[in-house]
Parts: structure tokens; sequence; C-alpha cells
């Protein structure tokens, strides 16, 4: 007697399977180059303390410090962002993997989201690493002003920066070998306008109202008016507004992200090739 055949996934099923099939190994691949996690925090944590050592050394407010340490441990995630998302199609065609992404019968979607959910889980490892030794080695006080109104920022936050990568994945592959130059060039001046180490009010209005397009400014902004005692006095909007400006982030982000692998599926499709020499 034949096995009965099995029934192929499709629809929602498919995706979440895509997604799981995606996220596994960067959660196990972590486990297996256990060294990795140790550069992955301590070298950051020597740029965390330079910066700490500049603050204390011209007497700036203590809160400082605590930006530093905040501000550390989120440039993991941009950093994920920048070299695990945005570059990640580019360098799955130089592999020679993308064309079987594009004729796979998943969503491109699903392939990114899974990308997304693996390095989110491998970097909050990191991040967490980085703020919990930061804060022991410089004496941190933090005062939670609301725990949801963090957790919401937080979680709004990666959306919108997930998001972000996977709008830029698309950008990245379109652009070929440029991808390479390009994540080199924003990784410095990000973590300038974003505020990575300091209140990005001080930038003036209008520059920190244009770097607000990047959610690690709303979301790092906010996170700080959340945890720190005079953080509200140094905040560039009220929390209430950044959730909102994050809200809105995440949403074109996500619209955008789907647009753009639409995008690149048809000219895979009518071209036969996503190249450099793609016409």
């Amino acid at each position: 007697m034949l096995p009965p055949i099995e029934r192929r996934a499709s629809g929602a099923r498919l995706f979440w399977m895509t997604v799981w099939g995606r996220a596994y190994p960067r959660v196990v691949g972590m486990q297996r180059e256990r060294s990795w996690v140790f550069f992955d925090v301590f070298l950051p944590l020597l740029s965390v303390a330079a910066y700490v050592f500049v603050y204390r050394a011209i007497r700036a407010p203590e809160e400082y410090v605590g930006f530093v340490v905040l501000g550390g441990a989120m440039t993991a995630f941009w950093m994920n962002i920048l070299w695990s998302m945005s570059s990640q199609l580019y360098w799955e065609k130089e592999q020679g993997n993308l064309a079987l992404y594009i004729i796979s019968p998943t969503s491109m979607m699903a392939i990114l989201l899974g990308m997304a959910i693996g390095g989110l889980f491998a970097t909050l490892l990191r991040a967490t690493a980085i703020l919990l030794i930061g804060s022991w080695l410089f004496q941190v006080q933090y005062t939670i002003v609301s725990f949801w109104k963090l957790f919401a920022v937080f979680a709004l936050s990666m959306v919108a920066l997930y998001g972000l990568g996977m709008m830029s994945a698309s950008m990245f592959l379109l652009l070929s070998r440029e991808a390479w130059h390009l994540a080199n060039l924003a990784m410095e001046p990000i973590y300038l306008v974003t505020g990575m180490y300091f209140p990005v009010k001080n930038l003036g209005f209008w520059a920190a109202a244009g770097a607000s397009l990047i959610p690690l400014t709303l979301g790092l902004d906010a996170m700080r008016q959340l945890i720190f005692a005079n953080g509200a006095a140094l905040g560039f909007l009220s929390v209430e507004v950044e959730i909102l400006g994050l809200v809105i982030l995440s949403v074109v982000f996500l619209i955008g992200a789907r647009y753009l692998l639409v995008v690149i599926e048809k000219l895979a499709i009518q071209e036969g090739r996503l190249t450099e020499n793609r016409r």
C-alpha cells in the first residue's frame, strides 16, 4: 500500500513555516560560534566606556552616562539591520541563494521576516548583555516611569527598524555592488543623527525632526525619557508623540518593504536576472 501523499503547505502555514525556517539558523548559529558572543559584547563596551570617561571628565550630568550605555546597547540593533538585513539579499545573490528564493513558492516577505526575527533574538541577547554589564560597571541608576509605555516604545522601535531593514534590503539589491559602500557610509553618520550617545534635541529641532525618519531616533529618545529621572527634560518630543511617530514609521516601512519586494520579484521574472548589468 502506497503511503498517503503529504499535503503541501500553503497560505498562512507556508508563510510561518518559512519564517521559522529562516529564523532557526540565526538562533542556533550563535550557539555554535560562542566566541562571537564575546566579541559582540566586549568591543561595543569599549566604545561605550570611551564616551562615559569623556562625559565624566567634563562633568556632564550623570544621566548622560546612562544615555551612553543605553545607546551602546541599541547600536547592536542598528548593526544587525545594516549588515544582516539591509545587505542580506545582496549577499544571498552573491552566494547563489537569491534565485532559489525567487522561484520558491513562498513569500519573500516571509523570508526576510524570518531573518529579522532570528536576528532580533540574537541581537537582543547581545544588547541585554551590554546594558547589564555597562550599568554595573558605571553604576547607572534607572527610574522607570511607565513599564507599559517602555515596552510599547521598544516593540514599535523594533517593528519600524526591521521594517526599514526589509525595505532597504530591496534597495541595496537593486544598487548591487554599491550596497557594500552604502552600508559602510551609513554606519557612523547614523550614530550622530540618531543621538546614540547624547540627547538628539541638541542637534536642533529641524535636524532632529529629519533624523526622526530613522526609528532609532524616536525610540532612543522615548526610552531615555521613560527610564531616567531627568530624561523628560532632555527629551526631543513628548513620549506620546514619539509613540505615534513610531506607529506611522512602522506602517510606512512595512508597506514600503512589501512594495519593493514585489518590484524585485517582477524584475526577476521579466528579465531572468538581478545582476550588475541589469537593464
